[in-house]
């Protein structure tokens, strides 16, 4: 049997469809089609004028297209976007016309070929529309996807500075100062290790409370910080103790010179509620490049020694490890 369709019919059914002679030339086209072809002559056109074929390989003729109806076509617009389309030929009841029945390639699904077309554009049972719904929520999935990735990012990165971070102050905090210590030893890089201690500070915890301690702790990171580079590391590591690192920092002539900017600094007052506090600090000071191996712990005992010497002997100054008492 044999069932005839009128042109608005086809049109229904194949929106995206092209008619044509037994020679090739293009004599009507579905509304989507044209629609897509915006202003490229179809109508009165060879086929193969307006369309290269791109699968299957080796086609080069309308009558290789037309003698195995069905086969699957690859086709995309010779000029302008080279939009590309799948489908396949049809012979139309046998009386010497064709119809090419066309949807969108993949890579042209997600803009509908740059046509600007609707879902009124195409026939009811065309699975393009839903396609496209389908490939919009995939990206909008994706997109979801990449903005919690990125937030999570943002949360670890976070979570990862408050972990190495002095909530008092903002400075670094031991955890912080233990990986810096260790990549400077991976790295056989030399450096400064300054134990900082305030003097009297128990004195003010003691006489004007911890909420006036806290302000000269912040008050005394601000100053270290903005004593030494920004390369430098600055890490509060116990109640009233902070400790500098100054990577390529051998000099004991600089390292002095800094120790004693850093004590004149804190010697500065802190006002307070309007009430001045008033400490100064201690350094014990040694240097990797005194060591073999700079094993932290040891380093650190050496610091600190150094750092009761400049106790013992007054105050307020600094002291080498290895520097007579």
């Amino acid at each position: 049997m044999t069932v005839t369709l009128a042109d608005g019919m086809l049109d229904l059914a194949m929106p995206m469809h092209l008619r044509l002679d037994a020679g090739g030339r293009i004599v009507g086209a579905g509304p989507a089609m044209r629609k897509t072809a915006h202003t490229r002559a179809l109508v009165g056109q060879v086929l193969l004028d307006v369309f290269a074929v791109h699968r299957p390989a080796g086609l080069r003729t309308f009558a290789q297209m037309s003698a195995r109806p069905g086969r699957r076509l690859v086709l995309g617009f010779r000029e302008g976007r080279n939009v590309e389309f799948r489908g396949h030929i049809l012979d139309a009841a046998g009386d010497g016309a064709f119809v090419l029945n066309l949807t969108f390639g993949l890579a042209d699904l997600p803009d509908l070929g740059g046509a600007g077309l609707t879902a009124a554009d195409f026939a009811p049972t065309d699975p393009t529309v839903d396609t496209l719904y389908l490939l919009e929520a995939k990206q909008m999935a994706f997109s979801e996807m990449r903005r919690l990735v990125e937030r999570l990012r943002g949360a670890k990165s976070v979570a990862e500075e408050q972990a190495f971070t002095d909530t008092l102050t903002g400075l670094r905090n031991r955890r912080a100062l233990d990986q810096v210590m260790a990549q400077s030893r991976e790295r056989a890089e030399p450096f400064a290790l300054c134990q900082v201690d305030l003097d009297h500070f128990k004195q003010v915890n003691d006489t004007h409370g911890h909420a006036a301690g806290d302000a000269v702790l912040r008050a005394v990171a601000a100053r270290l910080s903005h004593s030494v580079r920004a390369a430098d590391t600055v890490a509060r590591v116990g109640g009233d103790e902070f400790i500098l690192i100054l990577p390529g920092m051998t000099d004991e002539a600089t390292l002095a010179r800094i120790a004693r900017r850093i004590v004149t600094d804190i010697e500065g007052p802190v006002r307070f509620e309007g009430r001045d506090h008033r400490v100064s600090a201690s350094i014990g000071i040694t240097v990797s490049t005194d060591y073999d191996d700079p094993d932290p712990v040891r380093m650190f005992a050496d610091a600190d020694a150094a750092l009761y010497r400049s106790k013992s002997a007054g105050r307020a100054t600094h002291c080498f490890h290895g520097q007579p008492a």
